[in-house]
C-alpha cells in the first residue's frame, strides 16, 4: 500500500515541476503523504535543483518539506558535489539551499576565469599576478577548488585548454595555502618535533594536485605500528608499548625494552613489508615524498629515517635524527639518563640499510671519511626539512627537460621560505626567472620579479655586485624588447613565402632519426634560430640546411623541440602526446590529430583545413588498404 502511494506520488512530482497550476487532485495526493515519504520521493534523484525550487513554491506543505536546512536540499548538494561533503560535520547546522547557491555561483565564476586565461596568457606563461582574479573572488576557496577539479575530471579528450588552465590555477591556489601552512609550522618552538608533519608539507607543496594529507599518511603509519605491536606481543606479551594509545608521547627508558621494539620494527618493515633503500633509482624525487615512500616501500636515507623515527617514537623509543654527511642517520642513546654523554654513548641506526645498528667507526666506514663529533649531533625539524629540500633542489638542477623547472622552482620556493636571505639561492632564483622571461612567450611580470630579487640580493651582499649588475642589465634589455613587440603574427599557408611548408599544426608526426612521436604547434618557412644554435645543432649537415621549414613540436617525453621538415614524417599510428603543454595550444584530440584552440587558430587560420585533407588522405587510405 505504501509502495503504491509512493509510486503514485512519483508520477505527480514531475507534473508539478512542469506545470504552473497543478491539478488539485494530484497536489492533494502528494501533500497528504507523511513527511518522511515526501522527503524520500524528493531525494530520489529524479529532480533537479530547479525542479525542487518549483515544487517548494506550490504550497506551504511542500515548502516545509523542502526547507533550506533539510534533507532535500542536502541531498541536492551531495549529488551535485559529493567531494565537498567531507568538509561538513553531521552535527553542524547548515543552510543547504544557501550553500548550493554559493557553490553554484563560485563554479560559474571559476569557469569564467578559466575560459579567459587562454586569450590573456596564450603568448606568455601565466605571470605571478595572473591569479589575482581567483584570489579576489568572494566565497569559500574550497568551492573554487572543487570546480577546478570538476573541470580536470571532465571525461574524454575534449576541453584540453580548459583543463590546462584549470590545472595551473589549482596548482597555484593549493601551493599558496601549503606554503602559508609551512611558514606557520616553522614558527613553532625548537622543541616542537613533528618531523613527519614538516615532511608532509614538502610532499604536498611539490604535489599539490595529489590528495595528500597528514591524516592519511599517519593512518598508514598507524597500520604499520599495529603490525609491529603484533610482532612485539610475540616477543614480550607484557611490553609497555602495547598499552600505548594513539597520540601518547610516553617514552620507555629501559634499553632492553627499547631493543625489543627495534627488533620488531626491523622484522615488520624489512622482512614482512619489504621496505628497502632505493639503490637502483636513488636520484628520483619520489624517494623524498612520504606518500610515495609508503606506496612504493622505498626511499633514500632521510625519508626512510623519518618513517623509522616516527614509528619508533610512537612505540616509546626516543630515537633522534642525525644530519650525517652523505647519509642521514638516527641515533639511539645507550647512556644513563642525566649522565654526560659523547658520541660513543650512542648506537647509530641506518634506516636505509634495513635498520642496521652502527658504531662511530662503522658510520665513518659507511661514508668513507672521518668526520668531527659535531656531525653526530641531533638536529631540529627545520634542519631536517632543509636537508630534504636541499636534496630536491639538487635533483631540480640535475634534470634537463623542460618540465624539470617546476621541481627547481618548487624547491627554491621551499628553501627560501625557510631561509629567505640565502644570497646564492636568490641569485639562482633570479637567473631562473630571467631564463623563463627571455623568450617572447614568457611573462613580463617575471622580469619585474627578477628586479625585486636582485635588489634584495644587493642589500644582503654588496659583494655580488657583478652578478647582480649583469642580470639587471639583461633584464632591462628584455623589458625594452617587450615594449617593441608587435601584435599577433598571422601565418597563412596561401602566402607565397610559405609554399614549401608541408605540414600543419595539430598533426601527429614521427622524427625519422630519433624516432620520437610529437605534435606540431607552430612552423616557420625557414629556421629562425640564431647562428649559434644552428651551429651547435649541426643544421648545416642536413641536405637542405636551414633553408627549409622548421616546426615547433611537443614531444612525448615532455620536451619542446624545433625540428627540420626533412626529419619529420606522418605517424601512421597516431596517438595522444602526453606533454604538459598540449592544452595550451589544442582544445581536443580526435584520435588522428589535435584541433587547435581559438588562440592558435588565429595565428594559423588556414592550417585546420589542410589538416582535415591530410587526415583524410593519409588515414582513410590506410583504412581502405586494411579493409582490402
Amino acid at each position: 500500500m505504501a509502495a503504491a502511494a509512493v509510486d503514485s506520488a512519483m508520477e505527480v512530482v514531475p507534473a508539478l515541476a512542469e506545470e504552473a497550476a497543478p491539478e488539485a487532485a494530484g497536489l492533494s495526493c502528494l501533500v497528504n503523504l507523511p513527511g518522511e515519504v515526501l522527503e524520500y520521493i524528493l531525494c530520489s534523484g529524479s529532480l533537479s535543483a530547479c525542479d525542487i525550487g518549483r515544487v517548494s513554491s506550490t504550497c506551504r506543505r511542500l515548502r516545509e518539506v523542502c526547507q533550506s536546512s533539510g534533507k532535500v536540499w542536502k541531498e541536492q548538494f551531495r549529488v551535485r558535489w559529493p567531494s565537498l561533503m567531507k568538509h561538513y560535520s553531521p552535527t553542524d547546522y547548515v543552510n543547504w539551499l544557501e550553500e548550493y547557491k554559493v557553490r553554484q555561483k563560485a563554479g560559474l565564476e571559476a569557469r569564467k576565469i578559466v575560459a579567459s586565461f587562454s586569450k590573456r596568457f596564450f603568448s606568455e606563461h601565466v605571470p605571478c599576478n595572473g591569479f589575482s582574479d581567483i584570489e579576489n573572488l568572494e566565497g569559500p576557496e574550497i568551492f573554487f577548488e572543487d570546480e577546478l577539479v570538476c573541470i580536470l575530471n571532465m571525461e574524454g579528450r575534449k576541453a584540453l585548454t580548459w583543463k590546462y588552465y584549470a590545472k595551473k590555477i589549482l596548482y597555484y591556489l593549493r601551493q599558496q595555502k601549503i606554503l602559508n601552512n609551512l611558514k606557520a609550522f616553522l614558527q613553532q618552538p625548537d622543541d616542537y618535533e613533528s618531523y613527519l608533519e614538516g615532511a608532509v608539507y614538502i610532499d604536498q607543496y611539490c604535489n599539490p594536485l595529489s590528495d595528500i594529507s597528514l591524516k592519511d599518511i599517519q593512518a598508514q603509519i598507524d597500520s604499520i605500528v599495529e603490525l609491529v605491536c603484533k610482532t612485539l606481543r610475540g616477543i614480550n606479551s607484557r611490553h609497555p608499548s602495547l598499552a600505548f594509545k594513539a597520540g601518547d608521547s610516553s617514552m620507555i627508558m629501559e634499553i632492553e625494552l627499547q631493543s625489543q621494539v627495534l627488533d620488531a620494527m626491523n622484522y615488520v618493515l624489512y622482512d614482512q613489508l619489504k621496505f628497502k633503500g632505493n639503490r637502483m633509482d636513488y636520484y628520483n624525487a619520489l624517494n623524498l615524498y612520504m606518500h610515495q615512500v609508503l606506496i612504493r616501500r622505498t626511499g633514500i636515507p632521510i625519508s626512510m629515517s623519518l618513517l623509522y623515527l616516527t614509528i619508533a617514537r610512537q612505540l616509546g623509543v626516543p630515537l633522534e635524527p642525525v644530519n650525517f654527511p652523505s647519509h642521514f642517520l638516527l641515533r639511539w642513546c645507550q647512556g644513563a639518563e642525566g649522565a654526560t654523554l659523547d658520541i660513543f654513548d650512542y648506537i647509530y641506526i641506518d634506516a636505509f640499510g634495513k635498520g642496521k645498528q652502527l658504531t662511530v667507526k662503522e658510520c665513518e666506514y659507511l661514508i668513507g671519511q672521518h668526520v668531527t663529533a659535531a656531525l653526530y649531533g641531533v638536529v631540529n625539524v627545520k634542519k631536517v626539512l632543509q636537508r630534504m629540500v636541499g636534496n630536491l633542489l639538487s635533483l631540480g638542477k640535475r634534470e634537463g627537460i623542460d618540465q624539470s623547472y617546476q621541481l627547481l622552482r618548487d624547491s627554491l620556493d621551499l628553501y627560501l621560505a625557510m631561509y629567505p636571505d640565502q644570497v646564492q639561492l636568490l641569485l639562482l632564483q633570479a637567473r631562473l626567472y630571467f631564463h623563463l622571461g627571455i623568450w617572447p612567450e614568457k611573462s613580463f611580470c617575471l622580469v619585474l620579479k627578477v628586479l625585486d630579487i636582485l635588489q634584495h640580493i644587493q642589500t644582503l651582499d654588496p659583494g655580488q655586485h657583478g652578478a647582480v649588475g649583469y642580470l639587471v642589465q639583461h633584464t632591462l634589455e628584455h623589458i625594452e624588447r617587450k615594449k617593441e613587440e608587435v601584435g599577433v603574427e598571422v601565418k597563412l599557408r596561401s602566402d607565397e613565402k610559405h609554399r614549401d611548408v608541408c605540414y600543419s599544426i595539430g598533426l601527429i608526426m614521427k622524427h625519422k632519426r630519433y624516432g620520437y612521436n610529437c605534435v606540431i604547434y607552430g612552423w616557420d618557412p625557414t629556421c629562425m634560430m640564431g647562428h649559434e644554435w644552428i651551429r651547435n645543432m649541426n643544421v648545416h649537415s642536413l641536405p637542405h640546411g636551414h633553408h627549409q621549414p622548421f616546426y615547433n613540436v611537443l614531444v612525448e617525453d615532455g620536451s619542446c623541440r624545433y625540428a627540420a621538415q626533412e626529419n619529420l614524417e606522418y605517424n601512421v599510428e597516431p596517438q595522444e602526446i602526453s606533454h604538459p603543454d598540449v592544452g595550451r595550444y589544442f582544445s581536443e584530440f580526435t584520435g588522428t590529430h589535435y584541433i587547435p584552440n581559438a588562440e592558435l587558430e588565429i595565428r594559423y587560420p588556414e592550417d585546420l583545413e589542410f589538416v582535415y585533407e591530410t587526415v583524410q588522405n593519409i588515414y582513410s587510405a590506410k583504412k581502405e588498404s586494411i579493409d582490402e
